[in-house]
């Protein structure tokens, strides 16, 4: 008797532990949601209750198609035309074959640009009293998101909750810098000068320019939401503040095929999980 007891209770325990949580998904639209959203789907499979959050016009966070978890949406002040715009705007500015000191001045307009759209989004919700509320009151154990927007962060923090993060990388190496990881730029190379880890002289003296250049370049991008946060919070905090709160960092690529460089025991590479899975080909 004592011994079956054991073994029901032992039963009954592993049931609960087993039991699945509350997520919160803080989606960003585009590319990033089509290599979240398999993950999303994999995860309410799993017996988690999942809410995922999605503006009320977007280009991908809107299925057509029945999902498996809940869709919360918010209104903002768009139309799809303008969103596929912009998107297609900062996309093409990527491609442009042109000088070093070219790319950066397109992508930082073609970034500021796209920033400025996505933070009139993450205000749209976080000025939402109705979905605010909501969100305070189904007291979700995590969220989960791609914090490139930093409007999942802010609602993390916002909420008391862990936070996992779902990302392919960060400018500016605000990731290292988030995590305390070491970033050193006369040996792991800056975005947009193509160098690898085994650098020149002249190699590494550029690579540092670039890393200089990086504070003016970023900080006036994210200054928006730093503003919005000390809103919320009524106390400074920077973007890196924000971002160091995140519990794990699900890293989207393979670090084979990256430079060597340091990474911290919280980052985890998650190679191969990147946009929409296709069908295979017929014969």
């Amino acid at each position: 008797f004592y011994r079956c007891t054991g073994i029901f209770l032992l039963l009954t325990s592993s049931l609960i532990f087993a039991e699945g949580g509350k997520i919160l998904v803080i989606p960003q639209d585009g590319s990033h949601w089509l290599s979240m959203r398999p993950v999303v789907g994999k995860l309410r499979q799993n017996g988690h209750e999942v809410v995922v959050v999605v503006p009320s016009t977007s280009l991908y966070l809107k299925s057509k198609e029945p999902q498996n978890y809940t869709v919360k949406v918010y209104p903002i002040p768009y139309t799809e035309e303008h969103i596929a715009v912009v998107l297609n705007s900062f996309v093409s500015a990527h491609f442009i074959e042109q000088s070093v000191l070219n790319i950066i001045i397109t992508m930082y307009q073609s970034m500021s640009e796209i920033f400025r759209f996505f933070f009139t989004n993450c205000k749209s919700l976080l000025h939402n009293e109705d979905m605010m509320q909501y969100l305070r009151e189904s007291k979700f154990d995590v969220v989960f998101t791609d914090p490139i927007m930093m409007c999942g962060p802010i609602i993390a923090e916002y909420l008391s909750v862990p936070s996992v993060y779902f990302l392919r990388g960060f400018p500016c190496g605000m990731d290292s810098e988030a995590t305390q990881c070491p970033n050193p730029p006369s040996y792991v190379p800056r975005l947009f000068l193509n160098n690898s880890d085994s650098m020149t002289f002249a190699q590494r003296v550029k690579n540092m320019l670039i890393h200089m250049l990086e504070f003016i370049y970023c900080k006036p991008v994210f200054a928006q939401f730093e503003e919005l946060a000390y809103k919320i919070f009524q106390k400074k905090m920077t973007s890196t503040d924000l971002l160091s709160r995140g519990s794990v960092w699900l890293m989207r690529y393979d670090f084979v095929f990256e430079f060597p460089r340091p990474v911290m025991p919280n980052m985890v590479f998650i190679g191969g999980i990147n946009c929409d899975q296709k069908k295979k080909l017929s014969q």
